[in-house]
């Protein structure tokens, strides 16, 4: 059977009383007990004259008053062992009685005239036990005495200390158990409330929080790493719930941008069915546009696939970059696809960094076509590289319409537009942020985007710098 934790404590608390009662009353009844038996052997120590004396020898006579307790015996043996004379404690003014010890059956110290060691012998009628001694008494020629007091007052005294202790250990044990469970009761009432809310957190509410959750107490503490605990899980779910649907809206987008070339292809292939080589022209218009197509399909899912392995943490190639020599050559690609546009490198010294030479370019590259895209003919472009507390800086900084902040929070995301409505044969699909984005991570650096002094947008990428 497995018992509650309250009844675990409480039998516990119970058992721990019960032994600590059991030790101080045994300690207590035996302290008491040597106690009292060595009162009686100094008094057969020192009362050897007054027995003889109440034997009629040379001893301290009986008219003095007796330190002998009621019921005391003194016996004068013959050689033989025989009584020859017995007095009770009558002669020392008492009332007489008939109960006498049980003598052992060889009397100690023989031949030797000193007492010998109280002992504890059986006792008839009335008393059932006495402490004695015996000596060889040269008054009587050399007869034994002996001295037995009785021990019924050290047992009736013995008796009730174990009463009175079984007594007191009952009521010690009932108001222990009775306080141990008030105090268990208000000691566990805070984990009751933890059940009920984990009770309601296992129902699906993660906001939950469990009380108390403090510091000062253990259970406050459980609380405390109860109420992390959940904050990690609901942080968790949130975050696993985040990523579905981003997953769902990546397949979507992807399903999209898939399905307009795909529907371009196979309209082409079936004019190209119905007749189109019957026409030069139509013929040549079906077969380029089917090209096309592929050659946009076919980067599309380059770039996506190229987006899922770096989730993945697929490894990049390694070396030393030097990023002067990729923002060079970006700004020498813009000035040839745009000469119309103000393109400025600033590039003070060289700056290195560990990377993937290609992934690199294809970074600053889809920067600086973002802004070649997504801003007017005439806007200047500029690049720069840099070093920042201990980091290479590139970024590309334009001056066009800019973004608004929502947009700012979701410019890095796969398939998304700030301008919804533009074409996607001068927009792109929406995933050349998205590659830049995970670039960036694989190689352990980060980019920020923020708005430009004075209208447009800055990228700023930051990467960590070569060891030498």
């Amino acid at each position: 059977m497995t018992l509650s934790l309250r009844g675990r404590l409480l039998i516990g608390v119970i058992s721990l009383v019960v032994i600590g009662l059991l030790i101080s009353d045994v300690a207590t009844y035996a302290l008491l007990q040597t106690s009292l038996i060595s009162r009686i052997d100094s008094q057969l120590v020192s009362g050897h004259n007054e027995a003889v004396g109440a034997l009629g020898g040379s001893g301290r006579g009986p008219a003095q008053p007796s330190q002998f307790p009621t019921g005391t015996v003194v016996e004068l043996l013959g050689l033989d062992g025989s009584v020859e004379e017995s007095k009770v404690t009558t002669t020392f003014g008492a009332t007489p009685s008939s109960a006498r010890p049980v003598l052992p059956k060889t009397l100690g110290n023989v031949g030797v005239d000193t007492a010998s060691a109280p002992i504890t012998v059986e006792g008839t009628n009335e008393v059932a036990g006495f402490r004695m001694t015996d000596w060889p008494e040269n008054s009587f020629g050399g007869q034994f005495v002996v001295l037995a007091i009785p021990l019924t007052p050290v047992q009736l005294t013995l008796s009730q200390l174990l009463q009175l202790e079984v007594l007191i250990a009952v009521g010690v044990v009932a108001a222990t158990a009775l306080l141990a469970m008030l105090i268990i009761q208000l000691g566990l009432r805070p984990l009751q409330k933890m059940g009920g809310v984990a009770a309601d957190i296992a129902a699906g509410d993660l906001s939950r929080r469990v009380e108390p959750a403090t510091s000062r107490t253990e259970i406050g503490r459980l609380g405390l790493a109860l109420n992390g605990m959940l904050s990690q899980i609901e942080s968790a779910f949130a975050e696993r719930t985040e990523s579905n649907s981003r997953l769902r809206r990546f397949i979507a987008d992807a399903s999209h941008e898939l399905r307009t070339p795909l529907t371009s292809i196979r309209g082409y292939s079936e004019m190209l069915r119905r007749g189109a080589g019957d026409s030069p022209t139509d013929a040549e218009l079906a077969r380029r546009r089917i090209e096309e197509e592929s050659v946009r399909m076919s980067t599309l899912v380059d770039d996506m696939l190229l987006i899922a392995r770096l989730d993945q943490g697929r490894p990049l190639e390694r070396k030393p970059v030097d990023l002067q020599a990729i923002a060079a050559d970006a700004a020498d690609d813009a000035r040839a696809v745009a000469p119309q546009r103000q393109v400025t490198l600033t590039a003070p010294g060289s700056v290195v960094v560990e990377g993937d030479d290609l992934r690199l370019r294809q970074v600053v590259g889809n920067l600086v076509r973002n802004a070649l895209v997504h801003t007017p003919q005439q806007t200047a472009i500029e690049i720069g590289v840099s070093t920042v507390n201990g980091t290479g800086r590139m970024s590309v900084i334009d001056h066009g319409p800019g973004l608004q902040a929502k947009e700012m929070e979701r410019i890095f995301e796969p398939f998304y537009r700030a301008d919804p409505s533009r074409s996607r044969d001068s927009g792109g699909a929406g995933l050349g942020l998205s590659i830049v984005s995970a670039v960036v991570s694989a190689h352990g650096g980060k980019v920020n985007v923020k708005e430009t002094s004075g209208g447009g947008v800055t990228f700023e990428v930051d990467l960590p710098l070569a060891v030498h």
